[in-house]
């Protein structure tokens, strides 16, 4: 018999799996070294106990995108991963058709383990892959080179997945114009579905920035890497990808469903160390330290693993809209935003607006506002102004 599931929610869930083989040398991400399988094990252990503990509240739900993210979900064992993933599917009814996407290191990965993720119901899979040079994977302390990337992607292909996303990086050191296009038109031949294309930050606690003075000559200047993304947007749109978020690029019909729900702001839960929420109308997220987690989940204190949590009261939803939906190529519709909150958009920040679109960093087509691909580059320095976060600093908008 069929049941009508009409009543039910939709849901995002994600895991964070904090472990990879070797820290990269960009990396700000809450990831370690393990120090054993036992410590992975226990940890696995602890999101199965955490996700128990939610099946109450999820009653009414059913999820239709899962992510496991990391970190390096492949580094675990294969056999905590497969207890992980039947865990999801036996605490949380999913939809039929739901998105289960999971991140790979290309070197931690075989054709067996492929395999057996697809059997049980995984049907995306996110490569970091970030540059086809050796050179300059090396200089991001990656343990892959090109040869292990395609050969994981290949056997990702082999194994079944119809869906899958590859992602790079700009502003590497070391890296050129050239290098950065070839890298791409590399990628585009090999067909992947999805890419996503980061900029590089020099973020406190990682290696790039306790090193700074060493590597900053081989930086691009931020003219350089402002060309490199613009061309990069051009160049995958030759190939087919069409650019609906700042940093991600799709065929058509391809586009991350997950990462969609934080854009659309939707909600989802998150569960594992420093893993943020949406729900029931509250935000928080859980603590970055391992120990204090599983610990935590165990004696079933929520006080204990929550690191911060807070009710969204309208003018914060109305700014995280503005921030999360004027990252996609979609912008803002005045008229859903009325719906939403009552007040134009137009009417509220008109004055700053009509500023980027002069200058060709905003869009509007009948009444719908976007940044165009010069915003996307600077958007964090856009949104500062129009949300009044801080000062722009070295950028002339005019």
């Amino acid at each position: 018999m069929q049941i009508d599931t009409s009543d039910y929610k939709r849901l995002g869930l994600y895991f964070h799996i904090p472990f990879c083989l070797s820290k990269c040398a960009y990396c700000d991400f809450n990831s370690a070294v393990p120090q054993s399988a036992e410590l992975m094990s226990r940890y696995v252990t602890a999101l199965i106990a955490h996700m128990e503990q939610y099946r109450s509240a999820t009653k009414g739900y059913e999820p239709d995108t899962v992510f496991i993210g990391g970190g390096t979900p492949t580094a675990l064992p294969p056999e905590e991963l497969v207890r992980l993933i039947r865990a999801i599917r036996k605490n949380f009814k999913l939809t039929k058709y739901a998105e289960f996407t999971i991140e790979a290191n290309p070197a931690t990965v075989s054709f067996a383990g492929l395999k057996h993720l697809h059997r049980l119901g995984v049907n995306r899979i996110s490569f970091g892959c970030q540059s086809v040079h050796d050179n300059e994977l090396k200089a991001l302390s990656r343990r892959h080179t090109r040869k292990d990337f395609v050969r994981s992607y290949r056997m990702a292909r082999d194994a079944g997945f119809d869906n899958i996303n590859v992602d790079l990086m700009f502003g590497i050191p070391h890296q050129t114009p050239h290098s950065l296009s070839h890298t791409i038109s590399y990628i585009a031949s090999l067909n992947p579905d999805h890419i996503s294309l980061y900029d590089l930050k020099i973020e406190p606690g990682t290696a790039f920035y306790r090193n700074y003075d060493e590597i900053s000559p081989h930086l691009p200047s931020d003219d350089a890497e402002a060309d490199m993304y613009l061309s990069s947007v051009e160049q995958l749109r030759s190939y087919g990808y069409m650019q609906y978020e700042i940093s991600n690029f799709a065929r058509r019909g391809f586009m991350c469903l997950h990462n969609m729900k934080y854009w659309n702001c939707e909600e989802y839960l998150g569960f594992g160390v420093s893993a943020h929420s949406y729900f029931n109308g509250n935000r928080f997220s859980f603590t970055p330290d391992i120990q204090k987690y599983m610990d935590g989940v165990v004696k079933g204190s929520k006080v204990n693993i929550t690191s911060e949590s807070e009710a969204v009261e309208e003018r914060e939803r109305l700014g995280e809209y503005i921030m999360l939906r004027l990252r996609l190529a979609q912008g803002i519709d005045d008229r859903e935003f009325i719906r939403r909150f009552g007040y134009s958009f137009e009417n509220l920040y008109g004055g700053k607006l009509a500023r980027y679109l002069k200058g060709g960093y905003m869009r509007e087509r009948n009444g719908v506002y976007a940044l165009t691909p010069k915003g996307m580059f600077v958007s964090n320095y856009i949104l500062s102004d129009i949300l009044e976060f801080e000062d722009l600093g070295r950028y002339d908008f005019t």
